[in-house]
């Protein structure tokens, strides 16, 4: 995943509802679509922070043998300077980058 270099907001940002929803045509599905992909990253983005930090975990439970690892602190750091999930789903939803599709159910009228 691209998260890293992305050109998302990394602020709170003012935008203007109707460009998000050129894509679906409506405002709320783009809304729903921009969030299960905020989810997604979100998942993402956790595991592999998860992974980083793994190595860095000790098998002891000692007290006081508790020391700051100043490589944990920089990855650390590192993802909390990274654009929120939601603001990086609004710019790939922005940018067009964002697969999405409609199910349409099938009615029960049309096949009797």
């Amino acid at each position: 995943m691209n998260f890293k270099n992305t050109n998302a907001a990394r602020t709170t940002v003012t935008r203007d509802v109707y460009s998000l929803e050129k894509e679906t045509g409506n405002i709320y599905e783009s809304i729903v679509a921009m969030s299960k992909r905020a989810g997604q990253i979100s998942v993402e983005m956790k595991e592999e922070l998860s992974a980083k930090l793994q190595e860095f975990a000790t098998t002891q439970d000692n007290l006081e043998e508790v020391f700051e690892n100043r490589e944990q602190i920089e990855i650390s750091r590192f993802y909390e300077r990274l654009p929120k999930p939601h603001s990086i789903a609004v710019q790939e939803m922005l940018e067009g980058n964002i697969y999405f599709r409609k199910v349409v159910p099938e009615n029960s009228e049309d096949n009797a």
